[in-house]
């Protein structure tokens, strides 16, 4: 086992999320509005990302600092060409226990068997209404939810793992369609998580009165469906889980503004570009693409993102709670949810 590098609060490095693009084939509201990220809008050019090999030595050095679960991100991943070739990259390294996508699903039907035959483990799949018109409202888009759906469906056949669903909730946009997804997943077999409205960045206009609580989530659906909590399976898990007690699957909350859990957030954040982010809720990274293309050994590189995690002393949700939060923050798009 890895000894672990932990930063001020005692928190261990476990869990690292890998941003391929900033690029997305739709406009969520919450993550990407067109009014910000528009045709005008300058994304990254291609020689600014990390290509696959520099990816995947990222990770292998950061692998024994204690990195274990490494999950693919954008933007859209699906959108960065040959995706199936750094998955199999990372499937490859010794220590990563656990390789997962989160994806909007669009392009899945015509890739899913290949991320499966390199060696992805399993997809969270974003989506946030069931009705094709609030679907299509919220995802800003002509692409139907029939889409997303197929999406899954193609994971699903594809054996890859037990498929998640997460939903961004907004009072007033889509509170709406709690039962609805609820019902959906336990009709499909898939797990639904329930996710409180976030102010990531500054673009998406998050206001307080737009979070709708996961404590009111698990109550209307337990209305429904009785349902009983599930203990977490491993340190760091930000979801709460919850069992239906007829056994037909589970449902999850993330309550990031009710129910801070930066106590226990192992996670880093490496951007397109090779920025190493600690939070989801920073306003800068530290960069790891100068040194690695300028010749850094693996252990100066290990070197430096250990500096960096042990400095960490990051509480964002917690200063919300108490104070809010201010002053400029990376976009979700650009790091990943």
């Amino acid at each position: 086992m890895p000894e672990l590098q932990r930063d001020l609060r005692g928190r261990a490095l476990r869990d690292l999320r890998v941003s391929v693009t900033d690029r997305c084939n739709l406009r969520c509201t919450y993550c990407m509005p067109r009014e910000v990220f528009g045709p005008d809008y300058a994304f990254l050019e291609r020689d600014e990302l990390l290509t696959f090999e520099e990816i995947a030595r990222l990770v292998r050095v950061m692998v024994p600092l204690g990195v274990e679960k490494v999950r693919l991100t954008g933007g859209e991943p699906l959108l960065r060409r040959d995706l199936p070739d750094l998955v199999a990259m990372l499937a490859g390294i010794d220590g990563v226990t656990d390789l997962a996508l989160t994806t909007n699903a669009v392009l899945l039907p015509r890739h899913a068997a290949a991320l499966a035959a390199a060696g992805l483990h399993r997809v969270t799949v974003s989506l946030d209404a069931l009705d094709d018109a609030m679907h299509r409202a919220v995802a800003d888009t002509d692409v139907p939810v029939a889409a997303v759906l197929a999406g899954i469906d193609a994971a699903v056949a594809a054996g890859l793992g037990a498929v998640k669903v997460n939903a961004v909730l907004q009072r007033g946009v889509n509170d709406g369609e709690v039962e609805a997804l609820a019902a959906f997943g336990r009709d499909r077999g898939v797990t639904v998580r329930f996710i409180e409205f976030m102010d990531v960045g500054t673009t998406n206009r998050w206001r307080r009165d737009r979070v709708v609580p996961a404590a009111e989530v698990i109550d209307r659906i337990g209305a429904r469906w009785p349902v009983e909590p599930v203990e977490p399976t491993r340190p760091g898990e930000v979801a709460e889980r919850w069992r239906y007690v007829d056994g037909a699957g589970e449902v999850g909350v993330i309550a990031s503004v009710t129910r801070p859990f930066c106590g226990t957030c192992t996670r880093a954040r490496l951007s397109a570009v090779g920025e190493l982010f600690t939070c989801l809720f920073a306003a800068s990274g530290t960069d790891l693409r100068g040194p690695l293309r300028d010749g850094a050994d693996d252990a100066a590189l290990a070197a430096a993102v250990g500096g960096v995690w042990a400095r960490r002393d990051d509480r964002a949700s917690e200063l919300r709670a108490e104070d809010g939060l201010s002053g400029p923050r990376v976009e979700m798009s650009y790091i990943g949810g």
